[in-house]
């Protein structure tokens, strides 16, 4: 299996499969509305304004797993995230990225980048960076700065 083999379901009930993204350098996210590191939207919008021309995507996945900090409907959540960080990168409903209910693409993800700490997602706003070929090339933790992906974002986006 690779990332172009997962299918998940955009906020507005769209199914869409990972596969759309081929030839892009994609970040996938996991999300939440009431967390300390929230204000990353701010960044991953920036990073997505200026680089989605040359073919990057950003896929939001709100999770409630930690600290119950995105306990809204997935309509709740898409709504936030427009009106308080403009956010007009791909934002899907909400999952599990842990555990018996974790979603396929996120089990895939964690699979391919086994942090120091494990396997496992331990919060908010871990990242993951996707080349063009659909290789998970990297994980960064919660509290990297979206920012400072850019260079690594930079490099796979001259390379496609």
């Amino acid at each position: 299996m690779n990332f172009y083999d997962f299918e998940a379901v955009k906020m507005n009930k769209q199914l869409v499969s990972m596969d759309e993204y081929k030839g892009k350098v994609v970040l996938v996210v996991n999300t939440a509305s009431k967390c300390g590191l929230t204000p990353q939207f701010k960044d991953l919008e920036a990073l997505y304004k200026e680089y989605k021309e040359k073919g990057f995507e950003i896929l939001g996945f709100p999770c409630n797993q930690f600290a119950n900090q995105d306990s809204g409907s997935n309509d709740e959540i898409n709504s936030f995230c427009q009106i308080n960080y403009g956010v007009t990168f791909n934002m899907f409903e909400k999952i599990d990225v842990n555990g018996s209910n974790a979603h396929p693409l996120y089990n895939y993800l964690k699979e391919q980048t086994k942090s120091i700490l494990g396997k496992e997602i331990k919060w908010n706003f871990t990242k993951f960076l996707i080349d063009s070929e659909g290789n998970v090339v990297k994980r960064y933790a919660p509290t990297v700065s979206p920012l400072k992906i850019k260079k690594d974002i930079e490099k796979l986006l001259k390379n496609q």
